[in-house]
């Protein structure tokens, strides 16, 4: 019995185990659990693609098992995120409180709708094997995991009264969705020699986000997603010159 073949699938149920776990913390509204949760179950989703490929066993299988698994930790636990910042704002049932049947908080999971499309999409397109176009939904889920712990973080900055703004969350929503689908190449962090004229991108990204997190902490984990989207746009347009 090959028993390699086996364990990049056991890694990527305990990713959906991670996710499953994640979302009990959510709705007790445990959010930094639920991240750390989140963190586990994104590291065993990048371990059980690297040792798929290193032992030679990737398979039809693995590739749907990793995307139902993604489906909950990276693309429901998100959203079930942004359901609970809006559920906190009650000023927003205002604008809709003659629709007793639907609460406007429901739109968080607009998170999900697009990294279930995502999802799919990625795998029946051949263009993203050295790397992505659009946000990937770890790195999104990551996003939006950080933005209740930089709340906690800061309870009492402009910048919490700012994004507790139910419209604010509306949007970030609706261009987090858009963002895992949109037609952006994301350069690739993949370094596989130690050539700094060639990957001169990637490891400043990476020296500038170890930075931000020893000074920032949870603070640095959007900004980081936020600037390797703004770097890869501005690498786009110097590539095109």
């Amino acid at each position: 019995m090959n028993i390699q073949k086996h364990i990049p699938n056991v890694l990527t149920l305990l990713n959906l185990f991670c996710g499953c776990i994640a979302i009990v913390f959510i709705a007790s509204s445990a959010f930094k659990l639920a991240f750390l949760f989140v963190c586990l179950g994104i590291f065993f989703d990048f371990f059980d693609g690297f040792l798929a490929r290193k032992w030679g066993v990737a398979g039809p299988l693995g590739v749907q098992l990793d995307s139902l698994a993604d489906m909950v930790t990276s693309g429901l636990a998100p959203g079930y995120v942004m359901y609970h910042m809006l559920s906190f704002n009650g000023g927003f049932m205002k604008v809709v409180n003659d629709l007793s049947f639907f609460q406007f908080s429901f739109l968080g999971f607009i998170i999900t709708l697009g990294a279930c499309y995502r999802l799919a999409n990625f795998n029946i397109d051949t263009r993203q094997s050295d790397s992505f176009i659009g946000l990937p939904t770890p790195a999104n889920a990551l996003f939006i995991m950080s933005l209740p712990l930089v709340l906690q973080d800061n309870p009492f900055t402009e910048w919490a009264s700012f994004i507790y703004n139910p419209w604010v969350l509306l949007v970030i929503t609706l261009l987090s969705a858009y963002v895992m689908n949109a037609e952006i190449p994301l350069f690739s962090l993949k370094i596989k020699d130690f050539s700094f004229q060639k990957y001169k991108l990637q490891i400043g990204f990476l020296v500038a986000s170890l930075v931000l997190l020893i000074f920032l902490q949870f603070t640095a984990v959007p900004l980081i997603i936020l600037m390797y989207v703004l770097l890869s746009v501005v690498n786009n347009i110097v590539s095109k010159k």
